[in-house]
């Protein structure tokens, strides 16, 4: 089968993660989060003290991110591709509510999109590739061969995310999640650069009732259509 390029986009907390991951694995793909990149970028604002820049100096904060190296390894302990700040593994400090409040904000800002999709763009896509985030097959790649949009409810969303960040030991209520969620979903649908839409030619895939493995199977049967054609 051809190699193929993937864009899985979507609400927060659909999963997005999970069925990229997955997909990557069975078919050998390369897999990116686009959403960890800029999350990288908050907690590196964080970090630094450097929120101020966001709205004072985006010039200045730009070239204060050129300094630092964003990549993925794969860890062959647990199979994914987890993110890294220069050689610091920043997987978990990710997903922390500090960040995740503070992320579509960073995101919606339009210079760091373009450096992000920069990166993204870069990616040597010969070896198949599955890429998640918000705007992979509007903005990132319009090419894709195949793209999907994954969306389900507020509150099953909220419980997933929920889980996520407790089973990682980060104490939250389920109600700051489910706002957080909420408030996400507001910032990344109404931002003016590259707002979170479903591309005309997006699958939509309502998975609240469904398990990751049924997800994938679905997924599967377009893939395989897909690269045989």
């Amino acid at each position: 089968m051809r190699k193929l390029t993937i864009a899985i986009d979507g609400h927060a907390s659909t999963g997005k993660s999970s069925i990229a991951r997955g997909l990557a694995l069975k078919y050998g793909y390369i897999y990116i989060n686009s959403g960890s990149m800029y999350r990288a970028v908050t907690l590196f604002a964080l970090e630094n003290n450097l929120l101020e820049l966001l709205d004072q100096n985006i010039d200045l904060f730009i070239e204060k991110l050129k300094n630092i190296s964003i990549n993925f390894k794969f860890n062959k302990n647990n199979l994914i591709s987890e993110i890294f700040i220069n050689d610091r593994n920043i997987e978990k400090e990710i997903g922390s509510l500090k960040v995740s409040n503070l992320v579509s904000r960073v995101a919606a800002i339009p210079k760091i999109r373009r450096e992000m999709v920069k990166l993204q763009r870069n990616i040597d896509r010969n070896k198949g590739v599955v890429m998640d985030g918000r705007d992979i097959g509007s903005v990132v790649f319009p090419d894709a061969d195949i793209k999907l949009f994954l969306t389900a409810s507020d509150a099953v969303r909220a419980n997933r995310r929920h889980k996520e960040m407790i089973k990682n030991g980060i104490t939250v209520s389920l109600d700051d999640v489910l706002n957080n969620i909420q408030n996400r979903d507001e910032l990344d649908s109404s931002r003016s650069d590259s707002p979170l839409i479903i591309d005309k030619d997006a699958k939509v895939i309502d998975n609240s009732n469904m398990s990751i493995e049924e997800q994938i199977d679905e997924i599967s049967r377009l893939i395989e259509e897909k690269a045989t054609n």
